[in-house]
């Protein structure tokens, strides 16, 4: 029996309808991805399932004492508190317990007067009674898993912090079902890898949304498609679902096409003269009313966002040059000596966890900011695009067309003039949202008014901070098309690691304590290498092939042979590290990997050996320093 049905709903808000006599059904273990274009009601269809929203037809059943956890898109403004209260609220009133025994502690710390000891000995009484004490670890477990500070002030954190908290809250009760709207929004590449491992591993049902497509890729077991009003579902992984799909909409505008065809016939008989209308038949005349209505009825897919770049001068060779950079921000070092020069033409990507200084070291690539030491000179002939992670560029109290044009009607794209409304259909917005304001705009819609915004002037450096979050996955690909036919440089903050793989040509990776490395490829490429350049232990894994086994230590003396090759151990693992250390700076250098495979898979062959014997030399050099002289 299905945890949560929904049969036949209708609803709408005044226009077409958002649900269409939609039925779906959610079982119990699944992990469902639900798809669908920006305004599409992926949102709504949600707050149904977790009954916060009504229907105007239709039926909604659930099993008894299901238990459901919501995390909205949207961060609401009235939560107060600190972070371990509001990820304790997601438990509900033993959840509630917690919070009081944590907080009379507290004041028991400040103040030991008996009142306080007889109220925290009835909380300790009632935590035993619903034995709610492991609770704690779990609360504490997930906030550590979110990098949360669990005293910090909820309305003190950043956006995507509070997204954290409200996903921890989310996540803490392990309810039988979760809704997840898109989750990835602002987590970091770890806190997305934690989050796909703990979904993974959950027993209960997972029902989100996400524009993440390697986060899909990776967690959903089914697919469904909210399409005009209908759901459409797929059993089976996205990659098999996007083959699927493909052929689906072949079908669909084949007998578009066809139908279209016939009621173009039928609609030539119907005029014909008099005679021929004395002996058409009364079958006839009502299959062309059915085929009438038909037509009426029929819903069309929503168009693509059409992306053009306005053409550019060319930019001069050298884009931009770092030598020695370092920040601090009071007493933390976000860079550290870090130098670079950018060429006409690189896609780089910068990853790093939140706070780590991304968005710190795009202001000063753009003279933006001073850095704390070292330097940053742009090249000659740039004309830059900056898309900003906070969407500060948007004026919510203009409209969407004010935002493109403040005043007039037209805009000049490619030298030529432009109506605004018919700009702003290219990036699907109806005339009548391109008069409303944009603060009524949701997160996808925004982020597509800002690309709008973007493409009206020409630029030769596009830098873009997290540009994919709200994206539909269409705009989603189109946006990654563009990019890859744009001639000009790219510089990418993002934490989608497929938009990583199939855009940039190049990485760089905050690693600690303000340390930037240079990686060659996307997010896959920087996986591999970082395994390839993270030197091992000195202590190995047990090895079943070139390991020398540290025997038990012999009653005896240490030979004169046995002397003299100790003493020329630190020599030969001296020899052996620079030659690994040369391996490690070939196989990170760019150029490198534009060699014949064969000398690659050489050099990485060779690399695994002299692991094998830098580990070897050190148990026979550790061997050798224990026999007694």
């Amino acid at each position: 029996m299905a945890l949560i049905s929904l049969k036949e709903i209708n609803l709408a808000f005044g226009g077409p309808l958002i649900f269409d006599r939609l039925t779906l059904h959610i079982e119990a273990g699944e992990r469902i991805a639900l798809l669908g274009r920006n305004g599409a009601g992926k949102t709504t269809l949600m707050k149904v399932i977790a009954g916060q929203a009504s229907i105007d037809d239709g039926e909604v059943f659930c099993q008894k004492n299901i238990q459901v956890a919501h995390l909205p898109q949207e961060v609401a403004t009235d939560i107060t508190g600190n972070v371990f209260d509001i990820v304790s609220s997601g438990l509900g009133k033993r959840g509630q317990l917690l919070v009081d025994y944590h907080h009379l502690t507290n004041q028991m710390h400040a103040d030991n007067n008996p009142d306080l000891m007889r109220r925290l000995g009835n909380v300790q009484s009632e935590l035993d009674h619903t034995k709610s004490w492991d609770l704690n670890g779990q609360v504490e477990e997930v906030i550590s898993r979110m990098k949360l500070d669990p005293e910090s002030d909820f309305e003190k954190l950043s956006g995507g912090q509070k997204r954290r908290v409200l996903l921890a809250r989310a996540l803490v009760l392990k309810p039988d079902i979760i809704l997840l709207d898109e989750p990835t929004n602002h987590l970091d590449i770890d806190s997305i890898d934690w989050l796909e491992k703990f979904l993974k591993s959950y027993h209960g049902t997972v029902f989100f949304v996400t524009h993440d497509r390697m986060f899909m890729t990776h967690l959903a077991t089914r697919i469904i498609e909210l399409d005009r009003g209908k759901i459409f579902s797929w059993s089976c992984d996205y990659e098999t679902f996007l083959k699927r799909k493909e052929t689906a909409l072949n079908m669909e505008e084949s007998y578009w096409d066809t139908f279209d065809k016939k009621l173009a016939q039928e609609e030539i008989w119907i005029r014909q003269g008099v005679k021929a209308r004395r002996c058409r038949s009364e079958g006839r005349v009502k299959a062309l009313e059915r085929l009438r209505e038909e037509k009426k009825a029929q819903r069309k897919a929503i168009g693509n966002v059409h992306l053009k770049q306005q053409k550019a001068d060319v930019a001069g060779h050298l884009i931009m040059k770092v030598s020695n950079l370092g920040f601090n921000y009071r007493d933390n070092c976000l860079i550290r000596d870090f130098s670079a020069k950018i060429m006409r033409g690189d896609k780089i990507g910068i990853i790093g966890p939140n706070g780590c200084g991304k968005t710190t070291l795009i202001r000063i690539l753009l003279e933006k900011l001073e850095p704390t030491k070292g330097k940053a000179r742009l090249g000659p002939n740039l004309q830059i695009a900056y898309y900003d992670q906070l969407r500060e560029q948007l004026d919510n109290e203009k409209t969407v067309a004010q935002n493109i044009c403040d005043g007039g009607d037209t805009i000049m794209i490619n030298g030529k003039p432009r109506n605004i409304i018919g700009y702003l259909r290219d990036f699907l917005f109806s005339p009548d949202r391109a008069e409303s304001p944009a603060k009524i705009l949701s997160g996808g819609e925004r982020n597509r008014l800002l690309l709008a915004r973007l493409f009206t002037k020409p630029f030769n450096l596009l830098v873009m901070d997290e540009p994919t979050n709200d994206l539909d996955i269409e705009t989603l690909e189109l946006l990654e098309e563009m990019l890859l036919e744009y001639p000009g440089t790219l510089l990418l903050v993002s934490h989608d690691r497929a938009f990583l793989n199939n855009v940039v040509t190049s990485t760089l990776v905050f690693e600690g304590e303000g340390e930037i490395n240079e990686y060659p490829g996307g997010y896959d490429d920087w996986l591999n290498q970082r395994k390839i350049a993270a030197p091992k232990p000195v202590t190995p894994k047990p090895k079943t092939e070139n390991k020398i086994t540290k025997p038990e230590l012999p009653g005896r003396k240490i030979t004169f042979k046995e002397k003299h090759e100790l003493e020329a151990f630190p020599g030969k693992i001296e020899k052996l590290e620079a030659e690994q250390k040369e391996l490690y700076a070939a196989l990170t250098d760019t150029n490198f990997y534009q060699k014949d495979p064969k000398d690659i898979a050489k050099a990485k062959n060779r690399l695994t050996t002299l692991e094998d014997e830098l580990h070897a030399a050190y148990e026979r050099w550790e061997y050798l320093e224990n026999l007694p002289e």
